[in-house]
């Protein structure tokens, strides 16, 4: 196997004819050997699950779940799926829902991407946000939540991954296999997460029986308790985490890992840096998990004397996750990234001015120009910005007084609805002087020397303050 080539995937359809539907581009994934990190005596390959119609793994068991259900006539046509999801096992339902007919119902933990929710909603899927603060067993838990309302809607069927045989077999059948002959049957290490554990099930079966030797590594985020039971066999408290899609606080009953002897606890500030690399680097754009992996499946590599063919994937798109680890003021306002720290005030500013992160608008620019920035941003209010200095600010209520008897003052300049009587702090102003304008309902305006530096908004001192703990 040449090194920098592309490994080929398998065709479900002869090479060179059309595909028959969406359901039959799931699987033959393509794997592409990791280049542009220190992988020491090893070789690292990433399988591009990204690649699948619904942009991750999850759509392989979606689909095996669905037919399975329909083949044991548990599933009837007029049907309503049920799901407990961290957001792409649901992304895959709904594709299958959409092409087959079905009514879906999501119950989505409150932390999962916005991106992930839209792309569900889009498919018709009918969303329930619940709380991702609660352990099993509480009412608004995910899985139990799912569970109570597939019991309590007419022809409702719950998918139920996490207890669902399909899960590991359609890995077992499909992924493991492919893995097998893309690598022309050489592979040492396959590192994985656990979500519904479903994957590493699978594969594990596969590889025991054309492989046993190949050794199977947990990626576990910082914060789960799967990482300490592969250790000592101890289940122990689990904790929160900002990766989606992978870890837990107990083993899900349809993950078997007796056959997993290694497992690493990845942070979230190293997975996200990590993937964030990933795309530099290499120009894929993956997931957060993805970062988990791969950061774990680098540190095995690191460990290694002798070389080995470590197998890792790439569980979803990272298009999924661009409101969150690429996004800097994100990842700024969660305290993945530090900022060089001054002091004072200025350490509260998360969008500055002299970076052009600010959104603003001119005097003379039109109040419908402001509005379309104030959307395109979700702001509530814009400075006013001349030759550097801030002369006004501009929010929702200034909007609506100027044009709320006639839509066409929208072509009013800005000059003529903000406000220019304005509340500034300096830099080195203290806190409490800061807590009274915000306490006040207003924003506070940072000026240094006459030079507007950026704005501190209840949200950044909130952020600030959290960051401390």
């Amino acid at each position: 196997m040449k090194p920098e080539t592309l490994l080929p995937a398998w065709h479900a359809f002869p090479e060179g004819r059309l595909a028959a539907g969406t359901l039959s581009l799931i699987g033959n994934t393509p794997m592409v050997r990791l280049n542009g990190f220190d992988t020491g005596c090893c070789e690292v390959y990433l399988k591009l699950e990204s690649q699948n119609p619904g942009g991750s793994i999850k759509d392989r068991v979606a689909l095996a779940m669905v037919e399975a259900a329909e083949k044991s006539g548990a599933l009837r046509p007029g049907d309503t799926l049920v799901e407990a999801t961290a957001g792409n096992t649901g992304i895959g339902l709904a594709l299958i829902a959409a092409v087959k007919g079905y009514r879906l119902i999501l119950v989505i933990p409150d932390k999962m991407s916005s991106e992930k929710i839209a792309h569900a909603r889009a498919l018709d899927a009918d969303i329930r946000l619940t709380r991702s603060d609660v352990a099993p067993g509480h009412p608004d838990y995910y899985q139990d939540l799912a569970a109570r309302i597939a019991r309590e809607t007419p022809g409702g069927y719950h998918i139920n991954q996490f207890a669902n045989p399909a899960n590991p077999q359609a890995h077992e059948s499909t992924t493991a296999p492919e893995i097998w002959e893309q690598t022309e049957h050489g592979v040492d290490a396959i590192v994985c997460g656990v979500g519904s554990g479903g994957t590493i099930t699978g594969l594990s079966r596969y590889f025991s029986r054309v492989q046993p030797s190949v050794e199977f590594v947990l990626a576990d985020p910082e914060g789960s308790s799967l990482a300490e039971y592969v250790r000592s066999g101890k289940h122990v408290p689990s904790g929160s985490y900002a990766v989606e899609g992978i870890g837990g606080s107990c083993v899900p009953a349809i993950a078997d890992l007796s056959r997993v002897k290694l497992a690493y606890t990845i942070s979230d500030r190293e997975s996200f840096a990590t993937v964030r690399d990933l795309l530099k680097r290499t120009g894929i754009l993956a997931g957060s998990s993805s970062g988990t992996l791969l950061a774990a499946a680098l540190q095995y590599c690191a460990e290694q004397t002798t070389k080995k063919r470590v197998v890792t994937f790439v569980n979803d798109t990272g298009a999924k996750y661009l409101s969150k680890m690429y996004n800097d003021y994100w990842m700024i306002d969660q305290g993945y990234i530090e900022r060089p720290h001054t002091g004072n005030l200025q350490d509260l500013i998360t969008r500055k001015y002299e970076e052009g992160a600010v959104i603003t608008v001119g005097p003379e620019d039109t109040l419908l120009t402001a509005f379309q920035r104030m959307r395109l941003v979700d702001v509530s209010q814009v400075p006013v910005i001349e030759n550097g200095h801030c002369v006004g600010l501009l929010d929702e209520s200034d909007l609506l007084v100027a044009v709320h008897t006639d839509g066409k003052r929208f072509q009013l300049p800005v000059r003529t609805a903000m406000t220019s009587r304005l509340e500034t702090i300096a830099p080195g102003d203290g806190m409490e002087r800061l807590f009274n304008i915000l306490d006040r309902g207003l924003v506070a305006l940072v000026v240094e020397n006459g030079q507007f530096l950026g704005l501190i908004t209840k949200s950044d001192l909130l952020n600030y303050l959290r960051r401390k703990l």
